[in-house]
């Protein structure tokens, strides 16, 4: 049998973290099985579904590198089909119409509720033929009364439902639409999904489901529900938490493949291996090994994980992403260094790309003032002579190398009879505007000689203005 998984997101709202984790063990339980990953829009909700959202999970998984196999499907331009089966269900005497209004099922349920009784509905017009000609109605699944439902969760283990505890389903509305439950039921048949991995909040959908499935004679996948995630303070994942779209993370400066390694741990483990690519995933990856615990979210394992991806990966693949960033912060890369080069110098200082575009931007454009605590503490009258000599020997370099520029900034200090920090602080305040850089040699290395040369008369004026107050 090939292993066909599915990811069937609602387009209601962005990709949050949970359905990008689910994404993402439905895609890798497929992979790992050489087998196909569907992705299908659940668009029923007509009010509610928005073409931005669909875009914006399409983007998503793009982003995380999730890419489908089949699809994407769309269940809106799917209802013929479904009505198509609705009414076999119908000729069969599987399903039946029910006239009962919305209003009048609530005065039931109100009622059964001050029983102590659970709300349902009654079964009303389950085995009714005196229909009226002039009122709307429903369509009805026709729920087994007797027997149980029973299948074997991957995460959970066996569960079994009576039938008893559930009620005749709503398979069209009585404007016509098929409802949400009846139409996964015919997409994991017609897609041939064999493994349906989904959020905990479905398993009560499962039970209704199978009966349906083997009502239309079609097989049942398997089906494995994962908990949900909870923030840092143990209390449901939601916006209060800061980012929860998957786009929100690429936006905050975290590379894809740190998030992919974060989400992977969100429930799953091999051994105490924290770090995996995506290869690895793959390879290892097992839908039994899903705990069935919540999880919770944990900020700081994510920038650790994040900057890890940073040093570690291939430059160029790193860039790829900053070059969004530096866009984003208006920062034009043309003039200056590679952004590879800036990446390898900043990356261990920071946890996000967003980060260290932010404290990059003057390997790029001039800057139009000094940190304030930084200049007040290092561009001082006793500094001027310092950086005046160190300008002259930085300008006379004639190969531009860090192995030059550290020499010329060891020759200044030695000249002046000065300790490193006397020339290196003020000088790193004048050439990147703050008290804080990488190792100087390669940071002035990276930036054009003309430059370097001409913020220290930026500097020295600087010092002089302060002198002259």
């Amino acid at each position: 049998m090939s292993v066909v998984t599915r990811f069937a997101p609602s387009p209601t709202g962005y990709l949050h973290v949970g359905g990008a984790r689910t994404a993402l063990y439905s895609w890798l339980y497929a992979k790992s099985q050489g087998g196909e990953f569907v992705l299908r829009i659940e668009d029923t909700d007509i009010e509610r579904s928005t073409e931005q959202a669909k875009q914006a999970i399409l983007e998503g998984m793009d982003w995380l590198g999730l890419h489908h196999t089949k699809g994407p499907y769309y269940q809106t331009e799917r209802f013929d089909t479904y009505n198509q089966y609705i009414d076999q269900l119908l000729e069969q005497g599987k399903a039946y119409k029910c006239f009962m209004t919305a209003e009048e099922l609530n005065e039931i349920r109100d009622e059964q509720e001050k029983r102590g009784e659970k709300r349902r509905y009654p079964g009303t017009w389950r085995d009714r033929s005196d229909h009226p000609s002039d009122k709307p109605y429903s369509i009805r699944f026709k729920n087994p009364l007797e027997g149980a439902v029973s299948f074997k969760d991957h995460i959970r283990g066996d569960i079994t439902v009576d039938n008893s505890e559930l009620d005749d389903l709503i398979i069209r509305r009585t404007d016509g639409a098929p409802t949400y439950n009846f139409c996964v039921v015919i997409d994991d048949w017609e897609m041939g999904i064999t493994h349906v991995v989904r959020g905990e909040d479905h398993i009560n959908n499962t039970p209704r489901q199978i009966n349906i499935l083997e009502a239309l004679g079609a097989p049942v996948p398997e089906y494995a529900h994962v908990s949900m995630i909870l923030g840092d303070d143990g209390q449901k994942l939601s916006k209060r938490h800061g980012a929860v779209s998957v786009m929100q993370y690429r936006d905050d400066g975290y590379l894809p493949q740190a998030v992919l390694n974060y989400l992977v741990r969100l429930g799953w483990s091999h051994g105490d291996q924290e770090i995996f690519s995506v290869d690895e995933m793959i390879s290892l990856f097992s839908l039994d090994n899903i705990s069935k615990s919540a999880s919770a979210f944990n900020t700081e394992k994510l920038n650790w994980l994040n900057q890890h991806y940073m040093k570690t990966l291939p430059g160029s693949e790193v860039a790829e992403h900053a070059k969004w960033h530096f866009e984003d912060q208006n920062v034009n890369t043309t003039n200056g260094p590679s952004i590879e080069s800036v990446i390898a110098i900043q990356a261990e200082r920071v946890d996000t790309l967003k980060e260290l575009v932010s404290i990059s931007r003057y390997f790029f454009e001039e800057f139009e003032d000094f940190d304030a605590n930084a200049a007040k503490k290092h561009l001082r009258p006793v500094a001027k002579a310092n950086l005046l000599l160190a300008q002259e020997k930085l300008a006379a370099i004639v190969d531009w190398t860090a192995e030059n520029i550290q020499q010329a900034i060891n020759d200044t200090a030695t000249e002046l009879e000065v300790g490193m920090g006397k020339v290196g602080m003020p000088l790193r305040v004048a050439v990147t505007g703050s008290g804080n850089s990488p190792s100087l040699d390669v940071t002035l290395a990276l930036i054009n000689q003309t430059q370097v040369v001409q913020r220290i008369d930026k500097a020295v004026e600087f010092i002089s203005n302060r002198e002259n107050s």
